[in-house]
């Protein structure tokens, strides 16, 4: 049976017309009171129907694009390509269109709220981006709000995020895990044998790649016993970098490399690491991940793994557009390219 206006009304305890004004955006109320609507619109997961029901399935020239944290390079590179891919208008195909960016904050019931809201807009697309919670709730949840998204017209699009198996949303990745074993061989090949790791947060897809991905590299080198002591978690952020690595030195003295699970967390470890008093490279090597702008220009430049943020972001959007063919096998898979930079050296007992 179809949720109605009242029973969402009834859930959050206000009146049917208060649902409505909240829904429809044409009245004030009380930023307690639209919380709990939104809040039962989503555990109820209404969406207007009945003789709006045609209207709904029409699209509109907005496109949502969901992103863990706008201020972070690594999504606002990408945003910015598919914002500017779908702005420009091309003969004899469609657009331009109007994007929206939501930031989720890394909050997961955030991400199925914005996707309600983009279905109760008539979005024409939705482009994911980022690494996926690895959580089977959410990604049943995920993949139902997506499902109906896609009912109502809406092309999905993933973009620097897993494919969804069991669905065919296309999707523009990347090769996270050979990106990051291509970053310890390198310090493996420079001489190095007690390397750090600081990780990201925990049951984020990004975080397993990385981490598998520098594993194996140790597993192969005869290096792998020692990997947890010498791995710290962390968020993906400056803070998680620089108290990571002093933690890091406390527990193996004899650190000669740290592998940071982006360039922003190696930023915070280098900072640690001079406040020790700890050289960088002669020292300690440090390595980041994605080569966001500032990577080249931070002092020594950062070696690291290029990721195609600016050309995944794009792709994305011509496929959010209908402009380009879905790839083969519904999958991208971006490999990333090693930047090697004057954080690394060999170390001074090689």
């Amino acid at each position: 049976m179809a949720v109605t206006l009242a029973d969402v009304a009834v859930r959050a305890g206000v009146s049917a017309a208060t649902v409505s004004r909240v829904l429809n955006g044409n009245y004030p109320v009380a930023g307690a009171t639209r919380n709990r609507v939104l809040q039962a619109v989503e555990e109820l997961e209404y969406v207007v129907n009945g003789p709006a029901s045609a209207l709904a399935a029409a699209t509109s020239d907005l496109v949502g694009v969901l992103v863990n944290d706008i201020a972070d390079p690594f999504f606002g590179i990408m945003a910015s390509a598919v914002q500017s891919e779908i702005g420009e208008p091309v003969a004899d195909r469609p657009g331009p269109k109007l994007a929206v960016v939501c930031n989720t904050g890394g909050s997961p019931e955030r991400e199925l709220t914005f996707l309600t809201l983009l279905q109760r807009q008539r979005a024409a697309s939705v482009v994911l981006t980022g690494g996926a919670l690895e959580d089977q709730s959410h990604r049943a949840a995920l993949i139902g709000r997506l499902g109906r998204l896609e009912a109502a017209g809406a092309r999905v699009v993933l973009c620097g995020r897993p494919p969804l198996t069991d669905t065919d949303f296309p999707a523009v990745t990347f090769d996270n895990r050979a990106g990051a074993r291509q970053l310890t061989e390198h310090l493996l090949g420079l001489g190095h044998r007690r390397i750090g790791y600081l990780a990201g947060p925990q049951a984020r897809t990004t975080t397993r790649h990385r981490l598998e991905g520098h594993r194996a590299a140790l597993t192969a080198a005869g290096l792998g016993g020692d990997a947890s002591r010498l791995t710290v978690r962390g968020s993906y952020d400056r803070s998680a970098g620089y108290y990571g690595a002093l933690e890091l030195l406390d527990r193996e003295p004899g650190l000669t490399a740290i592998a940071a699970a982006n360039d922003t967390v190696a930023l915070g470890a280098c900072a640690a690491l001079r406040e020790r008093g700890v050289r960088i490279p002669e020292d300690v090597s440090v390595t980041g991940f994605d080569d966001l702008p500032f990577a080249v220009d931070a002092t020594p430049a950062l070696t690291t793994v290029r990721l195609p943020l600016h050309e995944a972001g794009v792709h994305a959007g011509r496929l959010a557009l209908g402009r380009d063919e879905a790839p083969e096998g519904g999958v991208l898979v971006c490999p990333g390219e090693l930047r090697v930079r004057g954080s690394t050296a060999p170390p001074r007992d090689a």
